[in-house]
């Protein structure tokens, strides 16, 4: 004899859903308003991000001068001035060596483009002059035709260019400050907000600032070893402007895919120029090989144990970000993935029944505490 459904369970089981359908409809509707709050003052949030992460990477030299006596602005000041130099240094690797041999490069462009038109003139191709010439014609034609187009096109990237310029100069501004007055920002925080808020919050940001220090040291160690790998393989086959090549393959990999893409095609273009065909087709097999790794060994291995996330995670969260939001997306997801951890980890440890210890992940030290328990300050924007 079969069992009959209660209909009082039933009741309230699907009151239960409803009311948990509700809530979840309300989280939603409050992510969309903070997600779209966020795209108009981008303006404002995407120098501030910038700001954030590259305190990150100068923070450990300004606290080391702060325990040494130096006061916080010209601690800050020093740092700053010495980031403005390392940078300018990386340019000049780049740009030196390449107007250095820009005369061996054309040449190299002309013989290579030489080379091509010989090969797709033989077969299987069989592609004559007058066919390459007619097809240049035609292509000169519609770009004539199309001038508007071009123009706005131009024009676009030029505002795209000034719109950078300026998020460059407000997060330096931004680190400087972050810098300076970072370190009384959470204790201020702590005395605006009332009752239990005034723990929480400063916790939480402090944490939260820890784990985003981290994710941007493993971005940094992963852009080292695709720098080290792919410089050793072009060394070997002997391309020019290794040095360059391997600094634009560091600073690339901070920009996730696009950068990628852009410095292997650097790369493969001046090994064709430079070395011929085969070179230019081993240079891409290497960069492939090493992307293929970064991408699926160091990247997910490193930022794992960095951040506390499950290497899938981070594959997942690179996926769905590059899916939302592009490039800045997939620069983004992993920290946010990250931050949304933190916060996740807090609330259960503050949900938890005092008799019951929740599970801790092993994300090496406490917040705030330096490798031998010392306390050390976290700068947030102030």
């Amino acid at each position: 004899m079969s069992a009959t459904l209660s209909s009082e369970k039933t009741a309230a089981a699907l009151r239960r859903s409803a009311r948990v359908s509700l809530e979840l409809l309300l989280v939603l509707l409050m992510a969309a308003v903070v997600l779209w709050l966020l795209g108009r003052t981008w303006a404002v949030v995407w120098p501030l991000i910038v700001g954030l992460l590259l305190t990150t990477l100068t923070w450990p030299p300004a606290r080391f001068l702060r325990r040494r006596g130096w006061r916080p602005a010209p601690a800050a000041a020093l740092v700053t001035v010495l980031f403005l130099l390392v940078g300018t240094g990386i340019v000049a690797l780049i740009a030196i060596p390449v107007a250095s041999q820009s005369g061996q490069l054309a040449d190299g462009v002309i013989q290579g483009i030489g080379r091509l038109r010989e090969w797709a003139a033989g077969p299987p191709l069989n592609i004559s002059d007058a066919q390459i010439t007619g097809a240049f014609d035609a292509a000169v034609d519609r770009i004539e035709n199309s001038v508007g187009s071009v123009v706005t096109t131009a024009v676009t990237g030029v505002s795209t260019v000034f719109s950078g310029l300026i998020t460059a100069v407000l997060a330096l501004f931004l680190m400087f400050f972050f810098l300076k007055d970072g370190p009384r920002f959470l204790p201020w925080l702590g005395r605006q907000l009332p009752g239990r808020l005034a723990t929480d919050v400063p916790a939480v940001a402090e944490r939260c600032w820890n784990t985003l220090g981290s994710f941007v040291r493993s971005q940094a160690f992963v852009g080292l070893l695709d720098a080290v790998f792919i410089g050793i393989g072009l060394w070997i086959l002997g391309v020019p402007l290794v040095l360059p090549l391997a600094v634009l393959t560091f600073v690339s990999a901070f920009v996730p895919i696009v950068g990628a893409v852009f410095a292997g095609l650097v790369a493969v273009l001046i090994a064709l120029v430079s070395n011929g065909l085969t070179d230019a087709l081993i240079v891409l097999a290497i960069i492939v090989a090493v992307q293929q790794l970064e991408g699926n060994v160091f990247q997910p291995m490193i930022q794992s144990r960095g951040l506390g996330l499950h290497a899938a995670v981070v594959l997942l969260a690179v996926t769905l970000g590059g899916s939302l939001a592009g490039v800045v997306g997939s620069l983004l997801a992993v920290p946010v993935a990250a931050l949304v951890a933190v916060v996740w980890n807090y609330l259960r440890e503050q949900l938890s029944d005092p008799g019951e210890a929740p599970e801790q992940q092993d994300e090496g030290p406490e917040p705030g505490t330096a490798p031998g328990g010392s306390h050390v300050d976290a700068p947030a924007p102030a």
